[in-house]
């Protein structure tokens, strides 16, 4: 399946977890890649695996200056962006009044402000190629967690600016979706696999009875990006193994 030949895709986060099961997803697929994150190291290292065209960048989204010059090194090499996901991001936990309110500012710039960097660069961009954008967000954005304040305002501000986007984009031919993944095990969960009471408590509350895989994830990215969703916008899928379909009491049987 080549679903994306003749594609740019801008990948944002794309070193290692979900971001790095999406660009092997869409090289998969046929797709031309702007591969950008923090760890330029091994970013080059995955695009050494994968076949097709990649290009990469080390980007701190974080820094609107960077997204800027990340977006326009995919004009200036590609002459065109089809699809953007928004996955580059931070975790932290702790309650909010503990530790450095550097921490909460890390969370927001990273994880929010980096969305609405990329999509403000990238979306003049994508109006001219119909394109689309999908966004990383988490079930954390759809409902609160414990000891987890500062991911849980991050990503609920990420799912409505997926809504907000979604709406005043559609007029210009641009779709703005998202992805809600519950646990996913990635480097940021790897600490959670030692803990194995953790573990067993989501396989509980998660009906299929495991966290997912990265590519788990990118599959649904890739469904979102396709011409199969092209009347789907404005969404935040969950993609949790059935976790938010849940109203939380525990099983009666």
């Amino acid at each position: 399946m080549a679903r994306f030949s003749n594609k740019v895709i801008v990948i944002t986060g794309a070193a290692s977890g979900i971001g790095e099961g999406v660009a092997r997803r869409f090289a998969e697929e046929g797709a031309t890649l702007v591969l950008s994150d923090i760890d330029k190291a091994a970013l080059d290292k995955l695009a050494g695996e994968l076949h097709g065209t990649v290009e990469t960048r080390e980007t701190d989204v974080s820094d609107h200056a960077a997204c800027e010059t990340l977006v326009q090194a995919a004009i200036d090499r590609f002459g065109r962006i089809d699809v953007l996901v928004n996955d580059a991001g931070v975790d932290h936990l702790g309650k909010v009044d503990e530790g450095d309110f550097a921490e909460f500012t890390k969370v927001i710039e990273t994880d929010l402000y980096g969305v609405v960097h990329m999509s403000r660069a990238a979306i003049p961009h994508l109006r001219q190629s119909k394109g689309c954008i999908v966004n990383v967000s988490s079930v954390s954005g759809l409902g609160g967690d414990w000891n987890h304040s500062f991911y849980c305002a991050a990503k609920g501000a990420v799912s409505n600016f997926t809504r907000a986007l979604a709406m005043d984009e559609a007029k210009h031919g641009v779709r703005v979706n998202a992805v809600n993944p519950s646990l996913t095990y990635t480097a940021l969960t790897a600490g959670m696999k030692e803990q194995p009471e953790l573990i067993t408590k989501f396989e509980e509350r998660i009906p299929l009875g495991r966290g997912a895989e990265p590519a788990d994830i990118a599959g649904v990215i890739a469904f979102l990006a396709s011409e199969d969703a092209h009347f789907v916008t404005g969404v935040n899928l969950p993609v949790d193994g059935g976790l938010t379909a849940s109203n939380g009491q525990p099983p009666l049987s």
